[in-house]
């Protein structure tokens, strides 16, 4: 009897059970909103990558016997007040939103997750030194430190990548602050210290991936804040020069309320794209705030 049970006891499997990143994937899977914002924002990160592919002209080719051309057959888009192709421009502005949308965040984020690290792990004067530049920061109106700044600076990406990426960071700061205020008193942190590992490794290789899951959802709202700011200051003629072109400069064109009202054509794309861009962005957001909250992985 015991050589009859003992096999079918071994048959006997145990659940298997999904890893943390398996559950968040099929929970952000479940929100369509966001499923369908990762697949437009996908379309649209190929299209700017291989913008000399499908751009129908040289976006700063000028064709004086076409301006102000309506869209058609030969020009999708139509064309702007000197003949340049609107869909050129458009697609190869794509590059520069992109660009700026994801360096700007990414320099925020390594600013922010440092300062805040070094803030809520070692505490006292420190903690004290760094909040309050993180408050003076906060506290100076950044459109105006922005414009002037980028009214001092050589207008090109990467000054735009620096003055957007150098004053966004003080939200990720406190945020990374407070996980690190909470998590330095668990069990692990202590055991870490009990072993003497060093605390550059206890703050990066183990409080600081569990702070993964707001930082996500904060990055992501970020790339959408940081592509408006860059439309905006293209927009007031601080951004990206001609004839480079970005959504931005682009829509500058729609302070002229002949164009504005008569050539629509000329504005209405690059507004469209940067309102798709931001809205995926945001959409994709909620989507991993709500796949990573612990509350509701399942």
């Amino acid at each position: 009897m015991t050589s009859i049970a003992q096999p079918a006891i071994a048959q006997i499997k145990a659940p298997k059970r999904d890893s943390i990143s398996a559950r968040i994937l099929r929970r952000f899977l479940r929100n369509r909103m966001a499923v369908i914002a990762t697949a437009i924002l996908i379309v649209l990160s190929i299209a700017a990558i291989f913008a000399p592919v499908i751009e129908r002209y040289e976006y700063d080719q000028v064709d004086l016997r076409n301006r102000s051309a309506a869209p058609s057959a030969e020009h999708w888009f139509g064309t702007d007040r000197v003949g340049r192709d609107v869909w050129s421009r458009t697609v190869h502005g794509a590059r520069v939103s992109l660009v700026v949308g994801l360096g700007a965040t990414a320099i925020a984020t390594v600013i922010g997750t440092v300062v805040g690290a070094f803030s809520g792990y070692f505490g006292g004067w420190v903690d004290m030194i760094l909040m309050r530049l993180t408050d003076v920061v906060m506290t100076f109106p950044s459109i105006v430190i922005m414009l002037t700044l980028a009214a001092l600076l050589p207008r090109n990406v990467w000054s735009i990548l620096l003055i957007i990426g150098g004053l966004s960071w003080p939200p990720v700061a406190r945020l990374i602050r407070g996980q690190f205020l909470s998590y330095k008193q668990q069990e692990f942190v202590l055991a870490a210290h009990t072993l003497g590992i060093p605390a550059r490794r206890i703050m990066f290789a183990h409080i600081l991936p569990n702070t993964f899951a707001p930082l996500v959802a904060l990055i992501t709202f970020s790339v959408g804040s940081a592509i408006l700011t860059e439309a905006g200051l293209s927009f007031l003629g601080l951004g990206v020069p001609p004839p480079a072109p970005s959504w931005g400069n682009m829509l500058e064109t729609a302070r002229n309320l002949d164009i504005l009202r008569n050539l629509p054509w000329m504005w209405i794309p690059p507004a469209f794209m940067t309102v798709l861009t931001v809205m995926c962005v945001n959409f994709i957001g909620d989507g991993l705030r709500d796949a990573v909250d612990p509350h509701l992985v399942l």
